[in-house]
């Protein structure tokens, strides 16, 4: 399968992952595990700044690291590498997509299963996902979140589609809550239904967007609305208000909002 696909040389400023093969007096031979496990060198002066007494301080043998890659010669197939120019930011995104790629490779295995698959007609699956996606665990984070209708140009089979689908619920998709507190009555004989009629339409439940209205205490209602990010939400939550406010002083009612609380989950 091609889901951690191994590519044939890096590019200069490349962030890869490497396994630590050798320590010499010089620096470190090791493996760039995403380019068929060719041999690099990182040297000593690219370890970290200042004077080294001991490279092992930094790097061990048969240890993962992240490293920027600094110079490649192709003809000899030779890569210089660097720790030093690796920032905070750059390791982080490069362990983060690493994890996505292994976690790719597992779901790619159950859909194997699941769909009663060949090696050869996963690849073919992976091979036509890569020409749509920039890796194959952004489709199962895509179906995570709006479902499998933003996958059907695919043209999966419907076992291969619901294979997808049943792994892509593993994926905890992040997603931020926003509550306020609605205030509402009407004194007209038909107040109840005024009311009724002002909310029911408001609550939705979308792939990336979810709204509940709950009964508090006359006159108050909360309104909940989850989505992706906050402005997502805030929009939303903006939406629900002004046709509540419009809704209810077109029947002369009283309207008013405050917010309860917000908070971001995974």
């Amino acid at each position: 399968m091609v889901t951690a696909e191994l590519k044939k040389i890096p590019e200069a400023g490349d962030i890869v992952l490497v396994t630590v093969e050798e320590i010499t007096g010089h620096g470190a031979y090791v493996s760039l595990d995403e380019y068929s496990n060719m041999t690099g060198f990182l040297h000593i002066s690219e370890i970290a700044t200042g004077w080294i007494r001991n490279i092992e301080r930094y790097i061990k043998p048969k240890q993962k690291a992240v490293l920027k890659v600094i110079r490649v010669d192709k003809t000899r197939a030779e890569v210089d590498l660097s720790l030093k120019q690796v920032s905070g930011e750059e390791r982080k995104s490069k362990l983060i997509e690493v994890k996505k790629n292994e976690k790719a490779t597992a779901f790619m295995e159950m859909v194997k299963v699941k769909a009663n698959l060949s090696d050869e007609q996963i690849d073919e699956i992976e091979d036509k996902i890569l020409q749509k996606h920039d890796s194959v665990y952004d489709l199962f984070e895509i179906v995570a979140k709006k479902g499998t209708d933003s996958v059907r140009n695919l043209e999966f089979s419907a076992d291969v589609t619901k294979a997808i689908e049943d792994e892509s619920h593993k994926i905890q998709v992040p997603h931020v809550e926003i509550r306020d507190i609605l205030e509402i009555s009407s004194k007209g004989p038909n107040g109840i239904d005024v009311i009724k009629n002002t909310l029911s339409p408001l609550e939705t439940t979308k792939s990336t967007v979810q709204v509940k209205i709950n009964y508090i205490g006359a006159p108050k209602y909360r309104v909940t609305v989850q989505a992706e990010n906050f402005k997502m939400a805030e929009k939303t939550m903006n939406n629900i208000m002004e046709k509540a406010k419009a809704s209810i002083e077109k029947h002369q009612g009283i309207f008013s909002f405050s917010r309860e609380s917000s908070r971001k989950s995974h």
